[in-house]
């Protein structure tokens, strides 16, 4: 979970090879409103930015395309807070819509007390999961120190933009 930018205030990913994958940045201040999931190289992949409204706020993540000259932001997902309070137990439940023109869900993201997450398809099969990076000796690294295991055939760019709505949420990007 640090920036590659200095005093930046966003994180860095990297393969099982050592390679950056992803960056995020807001280039501004940690709780930005507005953050960005990059390339290695710096293209922007999908900006996400919170909608607070009073009681109910939420997330709109939007896929960047680019034509050669020029790019442009698309309306790609939402994430809202699925609030039920009937439930006692220590884990949160969003809803992930695609496309934002559908009330249908497409993913369930699982935030559980142990910090882990898990994002499930509309059927409850696992899509992908983050929890603490563990060495291979048993010893847990640092609590911004993660691990991501993403199924195959899956948009890998879409899960880290769900995954970084969920740093936004807990306040660590």
């Amino acid at each position: 979970m640090k920036s590659l930018v200095y005093h930046g205030n966003g994180c860095t990913v990297y393969d099982s090879n050592g390679q950056i994958v992803y960056r995020i940045d807001n280039y501004n201040i940690k709780r930005s409103k507005e953050v960005h999931l990059m390339d290695c190289n710096g293209k922007v992949l999908f900006s996400i930015r919170n909608r607070k409204v009073p009681v109910f706020g939420h997330w709109d993540g939007y896929k960047w395309s680019y034509d050669g000259v020029t790019s442009k932001e698309i309306p790609w997902f939402q994430v809202k807070k699925i609030h039920n309070v009937l439930r006692g137990d220590n884990v949160n439940y969003y809803n992930v819509i695609l496309g934002c023109n559908s009330e249908a869900s497409c993913y369930n993201i699982i935030i559980l007390a142990t910090k882990s997450i898990k994002i499930v398809d509309q059927h409850g099969g696992l899509v992908a999961e983050v929890k603490q990076k563990q060495a291979s000796s048993g010893v847990l690294f640092g609590d911004d120190v993660l691990t991501l295991v993403v199924e195959p055939h899956v948009d890998q760019s879409l899960v880290m933009a769900l995954v970084t709505v969920c740093g936004l949420i807990h306040h660590r990007i």
